[in-house]
């Protein structure tokens, strides 16, 4: 089945104008579901919105949105009062600059999609844009309405494709000095450093997003299975609890145990069902 965009409109650099679409990069749709039912029937329970003070359920035609104000009070937002303040969408992605890719602190970096021509007569524009941003080492800073929101978007040239990225606004971002503050400058001694050093060093390889398994879904799956299969349910041995130890003990020990034979790694990452532009 071909890949639907979840966005259709246009990429807009100068008077370059070509039509694009976004497909979604990252889905949890795989994961194991849950729905909650009632032990007693098995029936599927359902949610219901209630009133905190009078206990009594709220239809939804009396279900308004509310700011609480430092009095504990409610101001009452209407629903149509919100869609007059939502931004109106023109379907484009108006670049605005390019930058340097290595400058983008990509701690911002929100979701990402692939980007990509919507139809024959766009392949051309969009690869000229994308051949031109890898030669120059940038991403081009985009504006966009997507989703009823107003949006800034990376766009930047990866392998043969394009990557699309939403990026977080600036007060969105927690700022690092209320956790780091407090940690004072340490030193080190040499033979610290080169232990630490050499463990790395024993340790050091790719990136190969196929090697990282999850487990814990996995572990889902097998109990559901088993449930199924009415087969005895998986049990979990414990973890043995670790020994607080001198760091300097820690790092000779596992300066020890990283010179131990470890099996291959596989090749290099590929990327897999991407969507190429050109």
């Amino acid at each position: 089945m071909a890949a639907r965009a979840s966005w259709k409109g246009h990429l807009k650099v100068g008077d370059l104008v070509c039509g694009v679409g976004l497909y979604t990069a990252v889905s949890t749709s795989d994961r194991i579901s849950f729905n909650i039912i009632n032990r007693k029937t098995g029936h599927r329970v359902e949610r219901q919105f209630v009133d905190s003070e009078t206990g009594k359920a709220v239809e939804r035609d009396d279900q308004v949105k509310g700011y609480q104000l430092d009095s504990g009070e409610y101001i009452v937002i209407e629903g149509e009062e919100i869609a007059g303040v939502m931004p109106e969408s023109d379907k484009v992605l108006n670049v605005q600059n390019f930058v340097p890719y290595n400058e983008i602190n990509k701690l911002y970096f929100d979701k990402p999609y692939y980007l990509a021509p919507v139809g024959g007569d766009d392949e051309e524009a969009l690869g000229l844009i994308v051949r031109a941003m890898r030669d120059q080492k940038v991403a081009a800073i985009a504006e966009a309405v997507l989703f009823r929101r107003n949006r800034t978007v990376l766009i930047r040239p990866q392998d043969d494709y394009v990557i699309a990225t939403t990026l977080s606004f600036d007060y969105e971002v927690r700022k690092p000095d209320a956790v780091f503050k407090d940690i004072p400058d340490m030193k080190f001694d040499k033979e610290m450093l080169e232990l630490a050093g050499h463990i790395i060093g024993t340790k050091k390889g790719s990136f190969v997003p196929q090697e990282y398994e999850d487990r814990y879904e996995m572990a889902l799956s097998e109990l559901v299975k088993a449930k199924i299969e009415g087969r005895e349910l998986p049990k979990q041995k414990p973890k043995p609890q670790g020994k607080v130890i001198d760091l300097m003990d820690a790092l000779r020990q596992s300066a020890k145990m990283s010179t131990k034979p470890r099996a291959g790694k596989g090749a290099s990452a590929t990327d897999s069902g991407q969507t190429k532009a050109s």
